[in-house]
């Protein structure tokens, strides 16, 4: 069963894992790093968390037009019929009058002071840019490490395929050898039926193999939004996180995007605390407006009118709304503190996590490099103890089932080692185009909102719409 005919099937094996792993590398094959550059560039959920940036920008030059004078213009015309009688003597004096009386005017109102409404209104909008920009890079890090992860999925599934595929060609030749040798009377009908079973538990794994890769695949296109090529092999980027675990921890716990964009939410919170509180402030305006007139009564056919008034509001009592809103808001400082404190502990439970996670899979993969190889000696030890006779037909479907779990093991813990990696450098920050040097454009919020912080106008969004 186990002659020089074996030989060949279990050198197919051998190479069939590596071609696996390493038919990847043709010059067409498509990168890791393009692979994240094309999600960077196409994600939709990306790509729509920038939108959402782009509308939080807007909240700024809204907040800043409290500063800026209010015009508005106004323009009547109407006809009018008066009948009166005048005199108390005598004789009374009846008059009638048809008129049209029609009116142009301009108002502009400024506001002087508001108890500082304006200025917190727009440090809190200034803030929550901040924020909606923190929250654009955790997108943008959960889309990039989708993308690894996908890709090295697609990777690793591919090679699984490759060695269910060998490890169905061995089994098939086994039963073959196994009737052969049940033909001539070295066997028995039973070791034909494990050899059959053992086929058919390799077929099966084969299918569940084929539909894995359909799934990766799928994946893969619904983040990067292409259908995965020749992959070449991915490389770990542990030379781009910090060296130790406690730098690791304090990096998470200050740069975590998750948690800077709690800072600003704390900061948020603290302005609009100040500005409920400034509706306890009076509220001085000064107001300007012109009117000409025509045809206003009989007797006065053209009237020109200019008012400047400066008037000051004192808020005494509003029925306690005012002072409910600023406790509420007092409320939320304190929320948003806590929400900041749990986003750290959660940072720093998610970077001790992915540490251990890459510490793992590095003793993984010399662990299964090394269980791969002792169970080809085991192989090799029962085929030649099955051909003298002191080994059965079970033990080598045995043998050869190991190897085949020690190749997927150690294809799983290669993708684990660069999954891994890319997870730590999320967890700490620093998951991003420019540190992991993507081909590609680099999206800069700031630009949309240079483009629209001071526009006292228009309609038209930066791109024409």
């Amino acid at each position: 069963m186990a002659g020089g005919t074996d030989r060949p099937a279990r050198r197919a094996a051998v190479v069939a894992v590596i071609a696996a792993m390493a038919a990847m590398r043709p010059a067409a094959a498509e990168t890791l790093a393009g692979a994240l550059a094309l999600a960077y560039q196409n994600n939709p959920q990306l790509n729509s968390q920038r939108a959402i940036v782009r509308q939080q920008d807007e909240a700024v030059p809204q907040a800043l037009s409290g500063y800026r004078p209010r015009v508005t213009g106004t323009a009547n015309i109407g006809e009018q019929f008066t009948w009166q009688v005048t005199g108390g003597g005598p004789v009374d004096i009846k008059q009638r009058f048809y008129t049209q009386p029609r009116s142009v005017g301009a108002q502009v109102q400024q506001t002087l002071f508001n108890g500082f409404q304006t200025a917190n209104r727009t440090r809190a909008a200034e803030s929550q840019v901040s924020a909606a920009r923190e929250t654009l890079r955790v997108i943008e890090q959960q889309v990039l490490l989708d993308a690894a992860t996908n890709y090295m999925n697609v990777l690793r599934d591919t090679a699984i395929l490759e060695v269910q595929r060998s490890n169905v060609r061995v089994l098939g030749e086994t039963l073959r050898q196994t009737r052969d040798r049940f033909n001539v009377g070295e066997v028995t009908r039973t070791d034909v039926a494990q050899a059959q079973a053992q086929l058919a538990a390799g077929q099966s794994q084969l299918l569940g193999a084929e539909s894995n890769l359909v799934t990766s695949k799928a994946a893969y296109r619904r983040v990067v939004g292409i259908e995965p090529g020749k992959l070449a092999p991915g490389s770990p980027v542990d030379r781009l996180s910090p060296r130790t675990l406690p730098a690791a921890i304090a990096e998470g716990e200050a740069m975590n995007p998750s948690v800077t964009a709690a800072m600003y939410g704390v900061d948020v919170a603290i302005l609009q605390a100040k500005v409920s509180e400034g509706a306890l402030y009076p509220v001085v305006t000064l107001t300007g407006s012109v009117q000409r007139s025509h045809d206003v009564t009989g007797n006065i056919p053209e009237q020109f009118q200019a008012l400047g008034t400066l008037a000051v509001t004192v808020p005494i009592y509003q029925g306690g709304a005012e002072y409910s809103t600023i406790r509420q808001s007092k409320e939320l400082v304190g929320q948003r503190r806590l929400d900041l404190a749990t986003n750290r502990d959660q940072a720093r439970a998610n970077v001790v996590q992915a540490w251990g996670q890459l510490e793992a899979a590095k003793a993984q993969i010399q662990a299964a490099q090394e269980q791969v190889t002792a169970s080809e000696v085991a192989l090799n030890g029962v085929r030649e103890e099955a051909r003298v006779g002191q080994r059965t037909t079970l033990d080598v479907l045995n043998a050869q089932q190991a190897l085949v779990n020690a190749r997927v093991n150690l294809v799983t813990a290669q993708r684990d080692r660069v999954v891994a990696s890319y997870t730590l450098l999320f967890n700490v920050g620093r998951l991003g185009p420019q540190t992991l040097g993507l081909p590609t454009s680099i999206y800069d919020p700031m630009v949309h909102y240079q483009q629209v912080r001071d526009a006292w106008g228009g309609v038209r969004i930066p791109d024409g719409r």
